[in-house]
């Protein structure tokens, strides 16, 4: 019965969408550019030669055409984060996932369709650490026959949050997993591709925001940090969260963001303070035991006309280890049952047919590199299995029915239960290689619950799962028990997210109705992670008709190496 509920809403919205729905067309030349930034010259891979890249904008239910020209020095992919892409796996990006590399002094084109996706997303390059110069927003306006489910603001403004590194990001993880070493750190964060004035550069810019006295702006923040969940503040202004990974939520007021990376908010601010400057400020949030470093990024919300110094020259952010701060804001985050919205629908109990229960770690396998330095590198899991990507890409595979390129047989419990949150002595956890997929029906209700380990530095780890918004319906520290946590889910207005933070030292429950058919992406947002192997692939097998089948596969798409 949910799933009909579910599908009369969509299916209302998607008519209402269709009747004013646009096509729109860009154009994305990929290629080395030199940026100045630390008094040091860097080589990145950027879009149109600008870093962060150029922002898609659209409205609700629009199709998007992006032909992407690489014009670089490898291949490479563009994923659409946060799109689901209805029954049209072939144009989500992930490499070696959904599609081959788009190869050097090739194009391909992207068809993106949008369907009830509202606020801010972002795309991403989804290769090696590509992404980490390559991104841009995507803005998804209200339909034309829409409005906001809050006073229409005086203007906006998109805030992207980022990795700087001194360096080419591939050749960064290329020579960390050669070597079996982690990547470094960080050399500084930026805002839009400013640094701010806290690096001791003299030529840094610094990203400033103009403002008029009493006018609401809405920010489109994204978090596109290649290794920090990020705090973020705009010092003596209160910040109103209306919307979290394109999907409105019950409005709230809070100091500070809390954000991981892959997730997009949009926030209301009032200029409502005395005409001046005031900082902006992010700085990066860990409950690891090998915490990132710990940086405060700088930006300037500047009245307009106002010429002077900054107003507050104490920027006041939660520690970096406040767990508590952390909790605080997250915790408040609630669907909201306004009409721009899906109606809710979560699975309820007796319609849960799927349960999945699996546990994050990072592991140890021989490094056998003959560059290795350690005897033992990094890997990581999911359930103990540590994702390995094939030769040619899952999805061709599935779709034509090609043998030996992965095995629908991920675990769906952990291969052995110990104290995943406490001491861990004595437990040694075997971890083997392959690309093994979770394989579900078309129209099963799905629950998986995602379970943080010790294992490793411990901490934190952003899923992110393609294709699909899910409602965040639990969550919890300490071990997960089936037979008591499933009493404290909210049912009632889970927020519905594609991105979700699981604690380090606990657990969440995610659920959502397997109505998307196609082979779909999911892993740590966290890039050292998904590059040492904690990921895996969610099929959802075809329904009985062409309208809940996959779309069939282009003609156009990028060819492997080896086919």
């Amino acid at each position: 019965m949910g799933l009909v509920t579910w599908s009369v809403g969509v299916l209302f919205l998607s008519t209402l969408l269709l009747c004013s729905a646009d096509v729109h067309h860009y154009e994305f030349f990929v290629r080395e550019s030199k940026f100045k930034k630390m008094c040091n010259t860097s080589t990145l891979l950027v879009v149109n030669n600008s870093y962060p890249g150029p922002e898609i904008r659209v409205h609700r239910g629009d199709t998007v055409f992006v032909n992407v020209h690489n014009r670089g020095k490898y291949g490479f992919t563009i994923h659409w984060h946060g799109v689901k892409q209805p029954r049209n796996p072939w144009f989500d990006g992930p490499e070696f996932i959904t599609q081959c590399p788009i190869r050097p002094r090739t194009n391909f084109t992207y068809k993106i369709i949008l369907s009830e996706e509202i606020g801010t997303l972002w795309w991403h390059a989804h290769s090696d650490w590509t992404r980490g110069s390559v991104h841009g927003a995507i803005v998804i306006l209200p339909a034309e026959n829409e409005t906001y489910p809050f006073p229409t603001p005086d203007g906006e403004q998109t805030i992207i949050l980022e990795s700087w590194y001194n360096g080419n990001f591939k050749k960064i993880i290329d020579k960390a997993l050669a070597a079996g070493t982690p990547p470094p750190q960080p050399d500084a964060y930026a805002i839009n591709g400013h640094l701010g004035d806290t690096y001791g550069c003299p030529t840094d810019t610094i990203f400033r925001m103009e403002v008029d006295y009493e006018k609401t702006y809405l920010l489109r923040i994204i978090n596109a940090a290649m290794n920090e969940q990020q705090f973020f503040t705009i010092m003596n202004h209160t910040l109103t969260v209306v919307a979290v990974d394109a999907s409105y939520v019950r409005r709230f007021k809070s100091d500070y963001l809390l954000i991981s990376p892959g997730q997009t908010m949009d926030v209301l601010v009032s200029a409502n303070r005395n005409a001046g400057q005031y900082y902006m400020a992010t700085r990066p949030s860990s409950d690891s035991d090998v915490p990132p470093v710990d940086f405060i990024t700088t930006g300037i919300f500047q009245y307009t006309n106002f010429v002077g110094g900054s107003n507050a020259s104490l920027i006041t952010l939660p520690a970096m280890n406040n767990t508590d701060a952390m909790l605080n804001f997250i915790s408040r985050i609630r669907n909201t049952n306004v009409t721009q919205n899906p109606p809710i629908n979560v699975p309820a109990d007796t319609d849960i047919n799927r349960r999945v229960f699996i546990t994050l770690a990072v592991n140890d396998l021989p490094c056998k590199n003959s560059k290795c330095v350690v005897s033992d590198g990094f890997a990581a899991s999911l359930n103990n299995v540590s994702f390995v990507y094939p030769h040619i890409d899952v999805l061709q595979a599935y779709y034509r029915n090609i043998r030996g390129v992965f095995a629908e047989n991920f675990p769906f419990l952990p291969p052995e239960f110990y104290d995943f949150t406490g001491n861990l002595t004595g437990v040694v956890s075997a971890v083997e290689v392959g690309t093994r997929a979770i394989c579900v029906n078309y129209g099963d209700a799905v629950e998986i619950v995602l379970q943080s380990t010790q294992m490793g530095a411990g901490g934190s780890h952003p899923i992110h799962l393609h294709g699909y918004s899910f409602y965040w319906v639990g969550a919890g520290f300490g071990n997960f028990n089936g037979e008591t946590d499933p009493s404290t889910y909210n049912l009632v207005d889970p927020p519905l997210m594609n991105t979700i933070d699981v604690p380090g030292t606990g657990w969440v429950a995610i659920r959502f109705f397997a109505n998307n058919p196609g082979v779909w992406y999911m892993h740590c947002h966290f890039e050292r992670h998904t590059s040492w192997g904690m990921s895996t692939v969610l099929i959802v097998r075809n329904g009985s008709t062409i309208e809940t089948s996959i779309r069939p596969r282009p003609s156009t798409m990028p060819r492997c190496h080896r086919t």
